[in-house]
């Protein structure tokens, strides 16, 4: 069996098991990474360099700033002064939502959940309403403003990384308006989405203040780090180290402040990150390194271009609603990992700018996961949290609030991409 055959194989067999053994992904991932350096089907130093390093450390330094930021209890205190203010219920979940995805554009989805919900869960507990719906909405609104910046979520790190973005190349890409334009007019949009959900809680709110901030100093951290990945596009402009050695140091930075402020053990600090997301992440980008240097993206792409001929409208629409469908399912992660090089590939083919089709393509696979409450991991989370609390959330309960919500900031984003990089 030729190494492209055996590549082949393993890729396909991997993603299929993503699907079915969730829990299992990093192990499969893994198994799959090692089986193709052990066949020799690309070597050791293709397998090493095919990880993009610089997105590792972002993703791992932000965990650990967004971890202490947690323990800080300042976006818990905001949140109550949010809900004390509200005047009802109705508009105490909204304001949740909005400072939800506020929050999630610069922290990690997941980590922006287990931020809020605590507070969601409290309000839900003293006006005696079931929270399912509430959790729903915090877990969508993280999903959709995970894409508006760099730094928010794995799959703009990926995309960043790939296309050599910088912090300040999601705000504005070649002169023009980028992704988070587009995320924050599906944003805008959703506000209504949600307002309908959401309609009939009309109690009046009210929460006894209890959270009490530890510190600020996590809080100046973030604000900082933010800053200067902003302005490292001066003088790391290919995306190749910058964000990630910033990142990893303000990590290590807040967790060595954690350890003297707050007698913090570092060794469990450590322990508690995300470590599963961060070594399937790695055996990904061996993965699509694989399939990339055997020429199965080429491949694919010339597939994908002889369906749509020259229509770039019709190539367009392909790639953000077949991600949008295929991310309700699958992890968007390795999803989007597979088909950046593919989206480069076609538009090499139609003689096009790739932008528009990355942006496409991100904000498909990013909304798409807020179909299904195992589209994305937040989802996943947001459900697990109602299940400790006695709710368990059915498939469809979730589609429901999920489907419309996707549809109308799916298509607001798509439309903007359009009219902006056509």
């Amino acid at each position: 069996m030729t190494p492209q055959a055996i590549v082949l194989m393993a890729f396909l067999l991997a993603y299929g098991l993503f699907i079915v053994l969730p829990k299992k992904r990093t192990v499969v991932s893994l198994i799959a990474a090692f089986a193709i350096v052990g066949l020799r089907c690309i070597s050791p130093q293709e397998a090493f360099w095919s990880i993009n390093w610089n997105v590792m450390g972002i993703f791992v330094g932000t965990l650990i700033l967004a971890d202490v930021f947690m323990e800080s209890r300042v976006p818990a205190y905001v949140a109550e002064v949010i809900v004390n203010k509200a005047p009802d219920t109705r508009w105490a979940i909204l304001f949740i939502c909005i400072m939800t995805g506020f929050i999630s554009a610069f922290v990690e989805n997941v980590a922006t959940v287990l931020i809020v919900a605590p507070i969601a869960l409290a309000l839900a507990r003293k006006l005696n309403i079931n929270p399912v719906n509430m959790m729903i909405g915090i877990a969508i609104s993280s999903n959709l403003q995970g894409a508006a910046t760099l730094i928010g979520d794995p799959p703009s790190m990926l995309l960043g990384g790939f296309a050599k973005m910088t912090f300040m190349d999601f705000f504005f890409y070649q002169g023009k308006p980028s992704i988070f334009f587009a995320v924050e007019v599906g944003a805008l949009v959703s506000f209504f989405v949600l307002f309908y959900i959401f309609r009939k809680n009309k109690e009046k709110t009210q929460i006894v203040p209890i959270e009490k901030i530890r510190s600020w100093f996590p809080t100046a951290l973030l604000v900082s780090l933010i800053v200067l990945l902003a302005l490292s596009s001066f003088f790391d402009a290919g995306f190749s180290y910058a964000a990630g050695i910033l990142c990893m140091a303000f990590g290590i930075f807040a967790m060595v402040w954690e350890k003297f402020a707050n007698k913090a053990s570092i060794v469990q600090g450590i322990r508690k990150l995300d470590w599963e997301t961060t070594f399937f992440l790695m055996g990904v980008f061996v993965l699509v390194g694989s399939v990339t240097a055997t020429g199965w993206i080429e491949k694919i792409a010339v597939f994908l271009s002889g369906m749509i001929g020259e229509n770039i409208f019709i190539g367009y629409t392909l790639i953000v609603f077949l991600s949008a469908f295929l991310s309700a399912f699958i992890d968007n992660v390795p999803f989007l990992a597979a088909m950046l090089p593919v989206a480069v590939a076609m538009s090499d083919k139609l003689q096009i700018s790739p932008s528009m089709f990355l942006f496409g393509l991100l904000i498909g696979a990013s909304i798409g996961g807020n179909i299904t409450p195992i589209g994305a991991s937040a989802n996943i989370v947001a459900c697990g949290l109602l299940k400790k609390e006695g709710y368990n959330v059915k498939f469809m309960d979730f589609v429901k609030i999920g489907l419309p919500f996707t549809l109308v900031t799916l298509s607001a984003a798509y439309l903007f991409v359009w009219f902006i990089w056509r």
